[in-house]
């Protein structure tokens, strides 16, 4: 186990916990773990204030830095032909890991490690990323990188189900906190497109929300006002938006290659950032908490 060496001085609770004189939207350096592999992307963290990550060290694998501020490799490597990108965990402390080169949702034991394929598609792309309902209703993005064209799953427990075909290049998603909109960014096109979610748990009523004229977008998550923090890559900042489609903000990053975003800290209201560029998760302090820090209202 490694000693993350940090850059901000965090009281109560190592993992960015906000106090009244800390300011709003100031990008520091969180962590430092050494070499990140160019793939470091899908922080969350659970119940107990734990944040993990994908692909610290080499590829394929998880890492876990605690509330003691220590780092260590989670797991050391997924199984045969898995690579993981985006994670999402349950009010139980399970993970859900988008599998992108074995086509899997992966579900991964906190305690045991052990991991099971939750889901298989042989027709997937890949997925890339995943956003987490109430019941475990989970939505897979998935890019065609090549073919700059994407599509987006509905994923249940040994189930994968297509709900929008014919996209651009699906990848940052994420379920609105009460429930009932999906978002979905293009990040070729630059699109952050919105989704009604039916009582059926089917898509319905595609809408722009906004778009961008330049740099790409990765992950994003949402606070519980509803505002989206979308990543954008290659600029080197988070964007806030309201759900009607205004930037209410843009938090500028020290590295420049943001790869995905969660809200942890004792109050829910410090957003991590991995970058793929600097070597370091960066982390700032926002207004609102975040929707994955506290039970979403979905029927």
């Amino acid at each position: 186990m490694r000693t993350v060496h940090f850059f901000s001085v965090f009281s109560l609770f190592l993992l960015g916990a906000c106090t009244e004189s800390e300011p709003l939207y100031i990008a520091t350096d969180y962590a430092y773990v050494g070499s990140f592999t160019r793939g470091l992307e899908g922080p969350a963290v659970d119940q107990k204030g734990n944040l993990y990550f994908v692909n610290p060290d080499h590829s394929g694998t998880i890492g876990k830095i605690d509330t003691s501020g220590n780092f260590s490799l989670f797991i050391d490597q997924l199984p045969e032909g898995s690579t993981a990108n985006g994670i999402r965990i349950n009010e139980q402390g399970n993970l859900f890991l988008a599998d992108y080169t074995g086509h899997n949702v992966l579900e991964v034991d906190p305690e045991t490690k052990a991991v099971t394929v939750y889901a298989h598609e042989p027709n997937a792309n890949q997925p890339n990323d995943l956003t987490l309902g109430s019941g475990d209703l989970l939505f897979a993005s998935d890019p065609n990188w090549g073919a700059s064209t994407g599509k987006v799953w509905k994923v249940e427990k040994g189930n994968f189900e297509l709900m929008v075909d014919e996209m651009g290049t699906t990848n940052g998603i994420e379920i609105s906190p009460d429930g009932k909109t999906l978002y979905v960014n293009e990040s070729v096109q630059r699109n952050v497109w919105a989704f009604d979610i039916t009582d059926s748990k089917n898509l319905e009523n595609k809408r722009l929300l906004i778009s961008f004229e330049d740099f790409g977008m990765d992950g994003m998550r949402c606070d519980v006002k509803g505002n989206l923090y979308i990543t954008r890559y290659g600029k080197g900042t988070v964007v806030k938006v309201s759900p009607e489609g205004k930037i209410l903000k843009e938090i500028e990053l020290k590295g420049k290659n943001v790869s995905n975003i969660a809200f942890g800290g004792k109050e829910g209201t410090t957003a991590f950032v991995t970058l793929q560029d600097s070597g370091y998760i960066e982390s700032f302090e926002v207004s609102d908490p975040g929707q994955s820090t506290v039970r979403r209202n979905v029927n």
